[in-house]
Protein backbone atom coordinates (compact mmCIF):
# COMPACT_ATOMS: atom_id res chain seq x y z
CA UNK A 1 0.00 0.00 0.00
CA UNK A 2 1.60 3.14 -0.74
CA UNK A 3 2.43 5.33 2.32
CA UNK A 4 0.16 8.53 3.01
CA UNK A 5 -0.84 9.16 -0.46
CA UNK A 6 -4.37 8.83 -2.45
CA UNK A 7 -5.75 9.09 -6.14
CA UNK A 8 -6.03 12.50 -6.65
CA UNK A 9 -9.48 13.86 -7.66
CA UNK A 10 -10.06 14.47 -11.37
CA UNK A 11 -11.92 17.66 -10.54
CA UNK A 12 -9.62 19.27 -8.27
CA UNK A 13 -6.62 18.91 -10.96
CA UNK A 14 -6.43 22.17 -12.91
CA UNK A 15 -6.62 22.13 -16.97
CA UNK A 16 -3.89 24.73 -18.73
CA UNK A 17 -5.36 26.86 -21.08
CA UNK A 18 -3.61 25.27 -24.16
CA UNK A 19 -3.21 21.63 -23.14
CA UNK A 20 -5.45 19.08 -24.51
CA UNK A 21 -4.89 15.91 -23.30
CA UNK A 22 -6.00 12.37 -24.67
CA UNK A 23 -5.83 8.70 -23.40
CA UNK A 24 -7.04 5.34 -25.19
CA UNK A 25 -6.50 1.72 -24.64
CA UNK A 26 -3.97 0.50 -27.75
CA UNK A 27 -2.99 -2.96 -26.23
CA UNK A 28 0.69 -2.40 -26.52
CA UNK A 29 0.98 -4.89 -23.93
CA UNK A 30 -2.17 -5.95 -21.91
CA UNK A 31 -5.53 -5.53 -23.50
CA UNK A 32 -8.21 -3.27 -21.58
CA UNK A 33 -5.55 -1.11 -20.07
CA UNK A 34 -5.22 2.73 -20.73
CA UNK A 35 -1.91 2.80 -22.45
CA UNK A 36 -1.43 5.28 -25.17
CA UNK A 37 -1.61 9.16 -24.16
CA UNK A 38 -1.63 12.28 -26.61
CA UNK A 39 -0.72 15.82 -25.11
CA UNK A 40 -1.92 18.71 -27.74
CA UNK A 41 -0.37 21.70 -27.53
CA UNK A 42 -1.93 25.09 -28.99
CA UNK A 43 0.76 27.14 -31.20
CA UNK A 44 2.84 29.18 -29.47
CA UNK A 45 3.93 26.50 -26.65
CA UNK A 46 7.54 26.50 -25.29
CA UNK A 47 8.67 23.18 -23.52
CA UNK A 48 12.06 21.98 -22.11
CA UNK A 49 13.11 18.84 -20.77
CA UNK A 50 16.07 17.02 -19.13
CA UNK A 51 16.05 12.75 -19.36
CA UNK A 52 17.98 10.04 -18.14
CA UNK A 53 21.38 10.20 -17.50
CA UNK A 54 22.11 6.37 -17.95
CA UNK A 55 24.21 6.33 -21.40
CA UNK A 56 21.81 2.91 -22.49
CA UNK A 57 18.86 5.31 -22.66
CA UNK A 58 15.66 4.72 -24.97
CA UNK A 59 15.40 5.36 -28.18
CA UNK A 60 12.09 7.61 -27.63
CA UNK A 61 14.80 9.92 -25.08
CA UNK A 62 16.90 10.14 -27.92
CA UNK A 63 14.22 11.34 -30.42
CA UNK A 64 13.06 13.51 -27.61
CA UNK A 65 15.96 15.21 -27.47
CA UNK A 66 17.28 15.65 -30.90
CA UNK A 67 13.52 16.76 -31.97
CA UNK A 68 13.58 19.88 -28.84
CA UNK A 69 17.17 21.13 -30.18
CA UNK A 70 15.62 20.90 -34.32
CA UNK A 71 12.38 22.81 -32.96
CA UNK A 72 13.61 24.91 -30.11
CA UNK A 73 11.19 23.36 -27.91
CA UNK A 74 8.80 24.41 -30.06
CA UNK A 75 6.88 21.33 -30.24
CA UNK A 76 2.80 20.48 -30.54
CA UNK A 77 2.34 17.22 -29.24
CA UNK A 78 4.12 14.51 -26.99
CA UNK A 79 2.96 10.79 -27.34
CA UNK A 80 3.47 8.26 -24.21
CA UNK A 81 3.31 4.52 -24.45
CA UNK A 82 3.07 1.94 -21.62
CA UNK A 83 3.93 -1.76 -21.90
CA UNK A 84 7.06 -1.24 -23.48
CA UNK A 85 10.02 0.96 -23.22
CA UNK A 86 11.16 0.96 -26.54
CA UNK A 87 14.98 0.57 -25.22
CA UNK A 88 18.10 -1.73 -26.12
CA UNK A 89 16.19 -2.07 -29.53
CA UNK A 90 18.86 -0.24 -31.49
CA UNK A 91 18.43 1.46 -34.97
CA UNK A 92 15.24 -0.25 -35.40
CA UNK A 93 14.04 0.83 -31.96
CA UNK A 94 14.74 4.20 -33.10
CA UNK A 95 12.87 4.03 -36.53
CA UNK A 96 10.24 2.31 -34.47
CA UNK A 97 9.89 5.95 -32.19
CA UNK A 98 10.30 8.11 -35.28
CA UNK A 99 7.74 6.41 -37.26
CA UNK A 100 5.51 6.55 -33.90
CA UNK A 101 6.32 10.59 -34.30
CA UNK A 102 5.58 10.18 -38.38
CA UNK A 103 2.10 8.90 -37.21
CA UNK A 104 1.32 11.06 -34.97
CA UNK A 105 2.13 14.85 -36.94
CA UNK A 106 0.19 13.16 -40.31
CA UNK A 107 -3.00 13.12 -38.25
CA UNK A 108 -2.19 16.40 -36.90
CA UNK A 109 -1.16 18.08 -39.75
CA UNK A 110 2.67 18.31 -38.00
CA UNK A 111 5.88 17.95 -39.01
CA UNK A 112 7.32 14.98 -36.95
CA UNK A 113 9.87 17.09 -35.81
CA UNK A 114 7.62 18.84 -33.54
CA UNK A 115 6.06 15.58 -31.71
CA UNK A 116 7.62 14.07 -28.40
CA UNK A 117 7.87 10.54 -27.82
CA UNK A 118 8.08 8.89 -24.20
CA UNK A 119 7.82 5.01 -23.62
CA UNK A 120 7.56 3.37 -20.50
CA UNK A 121 7.91 -0.59 -19.94
CA UNK A 122 9.47 -3.68 -20.49
CA UNK A 123 13.00 -3.30 -21.92
CA UNK A 124 14.79 -5.05 -25.06
CA UNK A 125 11.49 -5.91 -26.32
CA UNK A 126 9.90 -4.54 -30.05
CA UNK A 127 7.48 -1.54 -29.65
CA UNK A 128 4.24 -2.71 -31.18
CA UNK A 129 3.97 0.77 -33.82
CA UNK A 130 0.74 -0.87 -35.46
CA UNK A 131 -0.89 -0.93 -32.18
CA UNK A 132 0.26 2.32 -31.54
CA UNK A 133 -0.87 3.97 -34.52
CA UNK A 134 -4.65 2.24 -34.63
CA UNK A 135 -4.95 4.12 -31.05
CA UNK A 136 -3.88 7.05 -32.26
CA UNK A 137 -7.38 8.52 -33.77
CA UNK A 138 -8.83 7.30 -30.93
CA UNK A 139 -6.39 9.03 -28.35
CA UNK A 140 -7.16 12.18 -30.20
CA UNK A 141 -10.78 12.17 -29.92
CA UNK A 142 -10.50 12.26 -26.45
CA UNK A 143 -8.74 14.81 -26.47
CA UNK A 144 -9.43 17.64 -23.75
CA UNK A 145 -8.36 20.37 -21.43
CA UNK A 146 -9.53 18.70 -17.90
CA UNK A 147 -8.61 15.30 -18.78
CA UNK A 148 -4.60 15.49 -16.09
CA UNK A 149 -6.36 12.84 -13.88
CA UNK A 150 -7.15 10.43 -16.85
CA UNK A 151 -3.38 10.81 -18.48
CA UNK A 152 -1.55 10.09 -15.04
CA UNK A 153 -3.58 6.58 -14.93
CA UNK A 154 -2.39 6.24 -18.78
CA UNK A 155 0.92 6.30 -17.69
CA UNK A 156 1.19 4.25 -15.13
CA UNK A 157 3.22 0.59 -15.16
CA UNK A 158 3.41 -0.86 -11.75
CA UNK A 159 1.91 1.86 -9.98
CA UNK A 160 -0.44 1.33 -7.76
CA UNK A 161 -2.24 4.80 -7.82
CA UNK A 162 -2.07 7.74 -10.19
CA UNK A 163 -0.20 10.34 -9.23
CA UNK A 164 -1.24 14.43 -10.21
CA UNK A 165 -1.09 17.94 -8.50
CA UNK A 166 -2.71 21.40 -9.52
CA UNK A 167 -1.05 24.52 -8.02
CA UNK A 168 -2.55 28.40 -8.52
CA UNK A 169 -0.69 31.37 -7.95
CA UNK A 170 -1.44 34.84 -8.34
CA UNK A 171 1.61 36.73 -10.67
CA UNK A 172 1.46 40.49 -11.48
CA UNK A 173 -2.36 40.27 -10.28
CA UNK A 174 -3.21 37.41 -12.97
CA UNK A 175 -4.11 34.09 -11.97
CA UNK A 176 -1.41 31.33 -13.26
CA UNK A 177 -2.48 27.63 -13.15
CA UNK A 178 0.31 24.62 -12.84
CA UNK A 179 -0.84 20.91 -13.31
CA UNK A 180 1.98 17.98 -13.65
CA UNK A 181 1.81 14.29 -13.51
CA UNK A 182 4.12 11.27 -13.24
CA UNK A 183 5.03 7.59 -13.17
CA UNK A 184 7.44 5.24 -11.43
CA UNK A 185 7.26 2.82 -8.46
CA UNK A 186 10.29 0.89 -9.24
CA UNK A 187 14.06 0.99 -11.15
CA UNK A 188 14.37 4.83 -9.61
CA UNK A 189 17.57 6.80 -8.95
CA UNK A 190 17.04 9.53 -11.50
CA UNK A 191 19.89 11.77 -12.70
CA UNK A 192 19.34 14.95 -14.48
CA UNK A 193 15.95 13.34 -14.82
CA UNK A 194 12.68 12.04 -13.36
CA UNK A 195 11.26 8.60 -14.14
CA UNK A 196 7.89 10.21 -16.76
CA UNK A 197 6.82 13.49 -15.65
CA UNK A 198 5.14 16.16 -17.48
CA UNK A 199 4.21 19.79 -16.05
CA UNK A 200 2.74 22.50 -17.69
CA UNK A 201 1.62 25.81 -16.74
CA UNK A 202 -0.30 28.70 -18.14
CA UNK A 203 1.98 31.67 -16.94
CA UNK A 204 3.78 33.79 -20.11
CA UNK A 205 7.86 33.21 -19.12
CA UNK A 206 10.33 33.65 -22.40
CA UNK A 207 10.97 30.25 -23.99
CA UNK A 208 14.90 30.77 -23.41
CA UNK A 209 14.45 30.32 -19.38
CA UNK A 210 12.29 27.29 -19.56
CA UNK A 211 15.75 24.91 -20.27
CA UNK A 212 17.45 26.53 -17.06
CA UNK A 213 13.92 26.41 -15.03
CA UNK A 214 12.78 23.03 -16.04
CA UNK A 215 17.11 21.65 -14.44
CA UNK A 216 16.50 23.51 -11.32
CA UNK A 217 13.18 21.85 -11.22
CA UNK A 218 14.55 18.62 -11.59
CA UNK A 219 17.46 19.00 -9.49
CA UNK A 220 15.36 20.47 -6.47
CA UNK A 221 12.71 17.02 -7.07
CA UNK A 222 13.06 13.59 -8.90
CA UNK A 223 17.06 14.08 -8.76
CA UNK A 224 16.13 13.92 -4.79
CA UNK A 225 14.58 10.44 -4.86
CA UNK A 226 15.25 7.19 -4.53
CA UNK A 227 13.85 3.60 -4.36
CA UNK A 228 15.87 1.35 -5.68
CA UNK A 229 19.06 2.60 -6.99
CA UNK A 230 18.53 2.16 -10.09
CA UNK A 231 18.55 5.07 -12.73
CA UNK A 232 15.90 4.11 -15.99
CA UNK A 233 16.74 3.80 -19.49
CA UNK A 234 13.55 5.92 -19.91
CA UNK A 235 13.98 8.74 -17.70
CA UNK A 236 12.22 12.18 -18.92
CA UNK A 237 10.49 14.73 -17.16
CA UNK A 238 9.07 17.84 -19.37
CA UNK A 239 7.91 21.29 -18.77
CA UNK A 240 5.18 23.22 -20.72
CA UNK A 241 4.85 26.75 -20.78
CA UNK A 242 1.54 28.05 -23.03
CA UNK A 243 1.99 31.36 -22.37
CA UNK A 244 -2.04 32.14 -21.67
CA UNK A 245 -2.00 33.87 -18.19
CA UNK A 246 -2.08 37.03 -18.99
CA UNK A 247 0.61 38.00 -16.84
CA UNK A 248 3.24 40.40 -18.37
CA UNK A 249 5.84 37.55 -19.61
CA UNK A 250 8.68 36.83 -16.78
CA UNK A 251 12.10 37.88 -18.03
CA UNK A 252 14.11 36.77 -15.38
CA UNK A 253 13.97 33.61 -13.17
CA UNK A 254 15.48 36.31 -10.15
CA UNK A 255 12.41 38.63 -10.57
CA UNK A 256 9.70 38.58 -7.69
CA UNK A 257 7.42 37.26 -10.48
CA UNK A 258 9.92 34.45 -11.79
CA UNK A 259 10.52 33.84 -7.96
CA UNK A 260 6.96 32.73 -7.39
CA UNK A 261 6.55 30.29 -10.38
CA UNK A 262 9.49 28.89 -9.43
CA UNK A 263 8.21 28.19 -6.35
CA UNK A 264 5.31 26.82 -7.06
CA UNK A 265 6.43 24.99 -10.02
CA UNK A 266 9.07 23.26 -7.41
CA UNK A 267 6.10 22.57 -5.07
CA UNK A 268 4.40 20.47 -7.56
CA UNK A 269 7.22 18.78 -8.74
CA UNK A 270 8.40 17.87 -5.23
CA UNK A 271 5.00 16.58 -4.78
CA UNK A 272 5.19 14.34 -7.61
CA UNK A 273 8.89 13.21 -6.53
CA UNK A 274 7.58 12.26 -3.64
CA UNK A 275 4.79 10.61 -4.53
CA UNK A 276 6.68 8.02 -6.69
CA UNK A 277 8.60 7.20 -3.72
CA UNK A 278 5.21 6.92 -1.25
CA UNK A 279 4.30 4.63 -4.18
CA UNK A 280 7.31 2.66 -4.30
CA UNK A 281 7.06 -0.75 -5.01
CA UNK A 282 6.53 -2.78 -1.99
CA UNK A 283 7.23 0.44 0.10
CA UNK A 284 6.10 0.58 3.61
CA UNK A 285 7.54 3.79 4.97
CA UNK A 286 8.43 6.90 3.55
CA UNK A 287 11.84 8.25 5.19
CA UNK A 288 13.49 11.81 4.49
CA UNK A 289 17.31 11.63 4.65
CA UNK A 290 18.92 15.26 5.71
CA UNK A 291 22.51 15.87 6.05
CA UNK A 292 23.91 19.36 7.21
CA UNK A 293 27.21 20.61 8.13
CA UNK A 294 28.98 19.34 5.28
CA UNK A 295 31.66 21.15 3.41
CA UNK A 296 29.58 20.77 0.02
CA UNK A 297 26.32 20.00 -1.43
CA UNK A 298 27.58 17.43 -3.45
CA UNK A 299 29.47 15.73 -0.35
CA UNK A 300 26.30 15.96 1.44
CA UNK A 301 24.61 14.33 -1.48
CA UNK A 302 26.89 11.39 -1.26
CA UNK A 303 26.23 10.59 2.09
CA UNK A 304 22.76 10.62 1.64
CA UNK A 305 22.84 8.74 -1.10
CA UNK A 306 24.51 6.18 0.79
CA UNK A 307 22.56 5.66 3.51
CA UNK A 308 19.27 5.83 1.30
CA UNK A 309 20.66 3.25 -1.19
CA UNK A 310 22.11 0.72 1.43
CA UNK A 311 20.18 -2.45 1.80
CA UNK A 312 20.70 -2.76 4.80
CA UNK A 313 19.61 0.49 6.22
CA UNK A 314 16.04 -0.27 4.19
CA UNK A 315 15.53 -3.55 5.50
CA UNK A 316 16.10 -2.28 8.99
CA UNK A 317 13.51 -0.02 8.11
CA UNK A 318 10.92 -1.95 6.65
CA UNK A 319 11.47 -4.75 9.91
CA UNK A 320 11.08 -1.54 12.18
CA UNK A 321 14.68 -2.65 13.53
CA UNK A 322 16.80 0.12 15.33
CA UNK A 323 19.77 -1.58 14.25
CA UNK A 324 20.96 1.86 13.16
CA UNK A 325 24.72 1.43 13.07
CA UNK A 326 23.87 0.36 9.68
CA UNK A 327 22.99 3.95 9.08
CA UNK A 328 26.72 5.05 10.50
CA UNK A 329 28.72 2.58 8.60
CA UNK A 330 26.61 4.06 5.71
CA UNK A 331 28.10 7.49 6.24
CA UNK A 332 31.63 5.82 6.30
CA UNK A 333 31.41 4.17 2.65
CA UNK A 334 29.96 7.55 1.20
CA UNK A 335 33.59 8.37 -0.34
CA UNK A 336 34.69 11.34 1.82
CA UNK A 337 38.30 10.32 2.31
CA UNK A 338 38.94 13.06 5.35
CA UNK A 339 35.71 12.33 6.65
CA UNK A 340 36.20 13.01 10.18
CA UNK A 341 33.81 10.22 12.67
CA UNK A 342 34.02 11.71 15.76
CA UNK A 343 32.24 14.96 14.67
CA UNK A 344 29.26 13.25 13.41
CA UNK A 345 25.74 13.36 15.11
CA UNK A 346 22.92 11.06 14.16
CA UNK A 347 18.97 11.56 14.84
CA UNK A 348 15.98 9.87 13.89
CA UNK A 349 13.17 12.06 14.01
CA UNK A 350 13.96 13.96 17.47
CA UNK A 351 16.00 10.66 18.78
CA UNK A 352 19.91 12.10 19.55
CA UNK A 353 20.94 8.31 18.51
CA UNK A 354 24.65 9.42 17.76
CA UNK A 355 26.84 11.81 19.14
CA UNK A 356 30.73 12.65 18.39
CA UNK A 357 30.55 9.79 16.47
CA UNK A 358 29.40 7.11 19.17
CA UNK A 359 26.37 5.92 20.54
CA UNK A 360 24.58 8.92 22.70
CA UNK A 361 24.49 8.07 26.36
CA UNK A 362 20.97 9.18 27.06
CA UNK A 363 19.91 6.96 23.62
CA UNK A 364 17.14 4.29 24.66
CA UNK A 365 16.78 1.71 22.29
CA UNK A 366 13.03 2.02 22.76
CA UNK A 367 12.85 5.68 21.59
CA UNK A 368 14.76 4.29 18.47
CA UNK A 369 12.02 1.88 17.68
CA UNK A 370 9.14 4.10 18.83
CA UNK A 371 10.83 6.05 15.49
CA UNK A 372 10.85 2.76 13.18
CA UNK A 373 7.66 2.21 13.42
CA UNK A 374 6.39 4.91 12.41
CA UNK A 375 5.16 5.43 8.61
CA UNK A 376 7.15 8.44 7.84
CA UNK A 377 10.72 9.05 9.65
CA UNK A 378 13.60 11.42 9.71
CA UNK A 379 16.93 10.66 9.21
CA UNK A 380 19.33 13.39 10.18
CA UNK A 381 23.24 13.44 9.37
CA UNK A 382 25.31 16.18 11.23
CA UNK A 383 28.97 15.96 9.32
CA UNK A 384 30.30 19.14 11.65
CA UNK A 385 32.30 19.80 8.61
CA UNK A 386 30.42 23.06 6.92
CA UNK A 387 27.30 24.65 6.43
CA UNK A 388 25.81 22.78 3.35
CA UNK A 389 23.04 20.68 3.75
CA UNK A 390 21.25 18.56 1.15
CA UNK A 391 18.28 16.12 1.37
CA UNK A 392 16.84 12.82 -0.21
CA UNK A 393 13.76 11.13 0.11
CA UNK A 394 13.51 7.14 -0.31
CA UNK A 395 11.52 4.25 1.11
CA UNK A 396 12.32 0.72 3.18
CA UNK A 397 12.73 -2.43 0.89
CA UNK A 398 10.51 -4.96 1.61
CA UNK A 399 9.42 -8.66 0.32
CA UNK A 400 7.11 -7.24 -1.90
CA UNK A 401 9.55 -5.07 -3.42
CA UNK A 402 11.47 -8.77 -4.62
CA UNK A 403 8.11 -9.94 -5.39
CA UNK A 404 7.03 -7.37 -7.65
CA UNK A 405 10.20 -7.28 -9.61
CA UNK A 406 10.63 -10.95 -9.84
CA UNK A 407 6.78 -11.17 -11.80
CA UNK A 408 7.52 -7.50 -13.79
CA UNK A 409 7.07 -9.73 -17.64
CA UNK A 410 4.07 -11.89 -15.99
Amino acid sequence: MPVNLSAPVHADLLAIDGVRIGVTEAGVRKANRKDLSVFLLDEGASVAGVFTQNRFCAAPVQVSREHLVQTAGAIRAMVINTGNANAGTGADGLARARRTCADLAALLQLKPEQILPFSTGVIMEELPVDRIAAGLPAAIAAAKADNWGTAAEGIMTTDTLPKAFSRAVDIGGKRVSITGISKGAGMIRPNMATMLGFLATDAAIAPELLQPLVKELADGSFNRVTIDGDTSTNDSFVLVATHKAGNAQITSLTSAEGQALKAALLDVSRLLAQAIVRDGEGATKFITVKVEGGKTEAECRLVAYSIAHSPLVKTAFFASDPNLGRILAAVGYASIDDLDQTKIDLYLNDVHVAVNGGRNPAYQEEDGQRVMKQQEIIVRVLLGRGEAEQTVWTCDLSHDYVSINADYRS
